[in-house]
């Protein structure tokens, strides 16, 4: 029989039992389907051209309220104080200082807490580009405030999303702007808004497979085994560096299946539309967590965290990457590691993480304008990095999946800490090119996800790295939330 533990609701237990998962996964998908459901009939029957604002910050945070309270009892009331002593903060203190106490609630507060530094205490030629454009010019009310926090859309499993551009959305303005340009300006087109049916049904599609791969393939490569004495003392070094690659891969459909259900959601409720590619297509990733081709096609370190745990990224750069006055790159991964949780295996992943992600920043740019051409040489090129990034990602996130420190030492002892050492000596060996750090930094000095995103949002003109923080989870509380399913 299933278990029976949880704090919220055990309506599901006969169905928990009959499909012998746990009530809290059961509780998770079942709200997460709810939500797609209510997200149709909300873009269909309290459309912004149909009915006020109002109503739609309403209902959507009634909603989110009840599918918290559905799936954590009492325990969503943390959540309900954490947001309102945020709002008080707001309220009382002064926007000059509101930013700092913000760090210690979620991110969605944390990020509004710096638009509205940004917007009402910041002047313009002190902002970047991306941040004018996020850039909140008054208090939000509370019902704003809540609609934003708790609506049903995200409140489960996210995705993070910006004050604006869900107000944008509540509003009725998002289908009728075009971002484009550097400077952070909205302009109009005549499109009519697109229907969001052909994005949802591609994105359920995926999380029914991935669901499946879950269910099926993962159980059978525990990431444990990699530490099991007899596989340790009899595997050779090819068998344990594959059995390594294929123990990792087959952990990453739960993610793909709850980031790609979450963003469905928001998308069937109309939310995460981003404008028109050059071939006139809607293009509905305004929100979009990841991109898994390319995240299992990568070549590159920077590759794979630019497409993984995309909004997670994006908050990390926002909060602290841009702000950090020292140190950035290490400032954000330890962030992450607080952010995570106490257990020490995050702390070992991101100190990892910092390693791998400076060394190979430094090999790359070394080496890699040696191989573009010819192309067989490139293609040469890719396959060797592709199997050492899939290689040094699943060495890195390894304790982040074990959680104790034992185990993890455990794991990287029976490797001789061979890729730590191999990237000490890189960094010792390889000439490292350095640049100033400014608001517009050459490649070398500001990692990719940063200048990816820099990109990004200069190009749309709204923000719409991926840290190995993100080889995880969505946020603290989104892990809570769909614990079973990150477990």
């Amino acid at each position: 029989m299933a278990t029976t533990s949880t704090t919220g609701s055990t309506l599901l237990q006969p169905l928990s039992n009959a499909v012998q998962l746990p009530i809290d996964q059961v509780n998770f998908v079942v709200c997460q389907l709810f939500a797609l459901l209510a997200a149709v009939w909300f873009r269909t029957y309290l459309h912004s051209s149909k009915t006020s604002s109002f109503i739609r910050h309403v209902v959507a945070t009634l909603l989110g309220l009840y599918l918290a309270f559905f799936c954590f009892g009492w325990y969503a009331l943390h959540f309900l104080v954490q947001s309102g002593i945020s709002y008080c903060i707001m309220i009382i203190a002064g926007v000059e200082s509101m930013h700092h106490p913000m760090m210690i609630i979620t991110q969605k507060i944390t990020s509004l807490a710096y638009e509205i530094h940004d917007g009402m205490f910041r002047k313009d030629e002190e902002l970047t580009p991306s941040q004018r454009g996020l850039a909140v010019r008054r208090m939000p009310s509370l019902l704003e405030y809540v609609s934003y926090t708790c609506n049903f859309m995200g409140i489960l499993a996210g995705p993070l999303c910006s004050y604006k551009d869900y107000i944008a959305f509540i509003e009725g303005r998002a289908s009728h702007m075009a971002q484009s340009g550097e400077n952070g300006k909205e302009e109009q087109h005549g499109k009519a808004e697109p229907s969001p049916n052909a994005a949802v049904t591609e994105k359920l599609l995926v999380c029914g497979l991935s669901l499946l791969f879950h269910l099926t393939i993962s159980s059978m490569l525990p990431v444990e085994y990699n530490i099991d004495e007899h596989f340790q003392a009899t595997a050779s070094w090819p068998t344990k560096a594959t059995y390594l690659y294929v123990s990792l891969l087959a952990a990453r459909p739960k993610y793909y299946f709850a980031w790609t259900l979450a963003d469905a959601i928001n998308n069937a409720a109309g939310f995460g539309f981003r404008g028109y590619d050059k071939n006139g297509v809607a293009r509905w990733d305004l929100i979009s967590n990841l991109r898994i081709q390319q995240i299992e096609m990568s070549t590159s370190f920077k590759m794979f965290l630019d497409n993984w745990n995309i909004q997670t990224a994006l908050w990390l750069k926002r909060v602290c990457y841009e702000r950090a006055t020292f140190s950035p790159t290490v400032q954000t991964f330890f962030l992450s590691a607080i952010w995570h949780g106490v257990y020490p295996g995050y702390y070992l992943t991101f100190l990892t993480g910092v390693l791998m992600t400076l060394a190979a920043r430094a090999v790359r740019n070394n080496f890699r304008h040696y191989f573009v051409e010819p192309p067989q040489l490139k293609l040469f090129y890719d396959i060797i990095t592709w199997a050492a990034t899939q290689i040094t990602i699943s060495y890195t996130v390894v304790p982040f999946v074990l959680l104790s420190i034992n185990p993890s030492f455990t794991f990287y002892r029976s490797w001789y800490y061979c890729l730590h050492i191999c990237s000490i000596l890189v960094l010792l060996l390889l000439p490292v090119k350095k640049s100033p750090r400014k608001k517009n930094t050459e490649e070398n000095a500001q990692p990719s996800w940063a200048k990816k995103f820099d990109e990004r949002e200069n190009s749309l003109g709204q923000n719409s790295f991926s840290m190995m923080n993100n080889v995880c989870n969505q946020n603290q509380d989104t892990g809570s939330r769909h614990s079973a399913l990150t477990q």
